[in-house]
């Protein structure tokens, strides 16, 4: 199918941005911002209408902040482009046409719209890594989305109450046993945020206390957040076992079937809450693009973001593997984290601008300043220009540091107003599990014939 009627446009060139993530907002924001009018047009393809700042899913899943305050919404922000809200299948640079299908599409099993583009920012992001474990497919929870944050959130309170209302040693047990696979940022931090969540959760359970709660963290290597170094990733590790939680280093998940967690050193671990935190790969669509990857199927860019060999097409972020210019190691790729993504977009876009005036392309180079990451409440590390920081200031510098971050300044105002109304007021901890099926109390009400408060 060829394109949409409402993406016909004058005959000026049109940026194609594939993606709304970091690098795709950011990229389009700036692009709308400096670009003079009728210059160009910016067209963006994102499943969702929102870009989510992923740094706080952990709170968002421990109630700190509102789901709605963690995602900022794309046609909000970027009132200059069009947004399609779709997903993009198929890149054929040679045609310089991207496949889009959009919900209207795949609810009728149309052909896709084929968007054509003068210059392509790929801004994929990435997807969960997984492994053929068994069992896992089947009861692996992700971390990856705010949709998956609040439903973790809930099913940790849920569990609760199970565990509260069963007289089945073994239920219970599974049921306040919560196990997280992967020590990077992700499992990190949603586990210590949800072990600060339950603990305070369980003064309201009779017959439930926080030493009947099991948290274990599972990891293949011999340490955790590898990116705040050895010596501060040894400092997160003795905190969390202090607040006992059972680190498992040098171990991997074998098995996840029949609600046991089989773990490489023997243990079996009887448990209703299995979180994969175990690292990402690049969005699928990249494979089949026919454009040059490394061997982690990330696009090889060149400094200047543009992607080697091909012309006018642009990539930066998880999805591209960027030459670290400042690295004292030469064949260094930058990290994929949001640290480079957020500085990536703005030279990609000043760069889509340069090539679009004539002028010449200029190359990404950032220093790595360090990293940061929350241990739960008033607990954290940090590593910024090479001192390093625990305890109560890390933390602190954790939650200034995002709250700079995260786009727009209402988006910055409602965070920090959540933040010191968790100060002064006790944790919220309904769950609101039903949200995930909210037609499921209609259904069986229509089905039986009854009332849904009928006695």
């Amino acid at each position: 199918m060829t394109e949409s009627a409402a993406l016909a446009t004058a005959d000026i060139p049109r940026i194609l941005v594939v993606g709304g993530g970091y690098v795709g907002m950011y990229a389009a924001l700036r692009l709308q911002r400096k670009m003079r009018q009728g210059e160009a047009e910016i067209v963006v393809v994102e499943p969702q209408s929102y870009m989510t700042y992923q740094p706080f899913l952990p709170e968002a899943a421990a109630g700190n902040i509102s789901p709605r305050h963690v995602v900022v919404p794309l046609r909000r922000v970027l009132n200059k482009c069009r947004i399609v809200a779709g997903e993009a299948t198929a890149i054929d640079p040679a045609a310089r046409t991207v496949s889009v299908v959009t919900p209207a599409i795949a609810e009728v099993g149309g052909e896709p719209w084929h968007v054509s583009y003068d210059h392509l920012v790929l801004a994929p992001g990435s997807v969960s890594r997984t492994l053929p474990i068994p069992g896992l497919a089947e009861n692996g929870i992700g971390f990856k989305t705010v949709e998956e944050a609040i439903g973790l959130r809930n099913h940790v309170l849920e569990q609760l109450d199970i565990a509260s209302s069963t007289r089945d040693g073994a239920v219970r047990e599974a049921a306040l046993t919560f196990v997280f696979v992967g020590g990077g940022y992700a499992g990190v931090e949603a586990l210590a945020e949800l072990e600060n969540m339950a603990r305070f959760a369980v003064r309201h359970y009779h017959n439930i206390s926080a030493d009947d709660l099991k948290w274990v963290l599972v990891e293949a290597t011999g340490r955790i957040l590898p990116e705040v170094g050895d010596a501060l990733g040894k400092y997160a590790v003795r905190e969390l076992r202090g607040r006992n939680i059972d680190i498992r280093l040098d171990t991997r998940l074998e098995s996840c079937e029949h609600r046991t967690a089989v773990l490489s050193d023997g243990s079996r671990l009887p448990t209703r809450t299995l979180v994969w935190t175990a690292g990402v790969k690049p969005a699928p669509i990249l494979a089949a693009a026919g454009l040059p990857l490394d061997e982690r199927g990330r696009l090889r860019a060149a400094a200047t973001l543009e992607v080697s060999g091909t012309d006018n097409v642009w990539a930066a972020g998880d999805a591209a593997a960027v030459p670290d210019l400042t690295a004292e190691r030469p064949g260094t790729d930058c990290a994929p984290n949001a640290q480079h993504a957020v500085r990536q977009a703005k030279v990609l876009a000043d760069n889509v601008l340069a090539r679009l005036r004539g002028h010449e392309p200029t190359e990404y180079r950032h220093k790595y300043v360090g990293s940061v990451a929350s241990l739960g409440l008033h607990e954290g590390v940090a590593f910024l220009y090479g001192r390093k920081l625990k305890g109560y200031p890390a933390w602190l510098i954790h939650r200034a540091y995002h709250l700079s971050r995260v786009p727009t300044v209402n988006r910055k105002a409602k965070v920090l107003a959540e933040w010191v109304l968790a100060g002064l007021f006790k944790r919220e901890i309904v769950s609101l599990g039903s949200l995930e099926h909210p037609r499921a109390e209609f259904e069986l009400a229509a089905g039986a014939g009854r009332k849904p408060d009928a006695p």
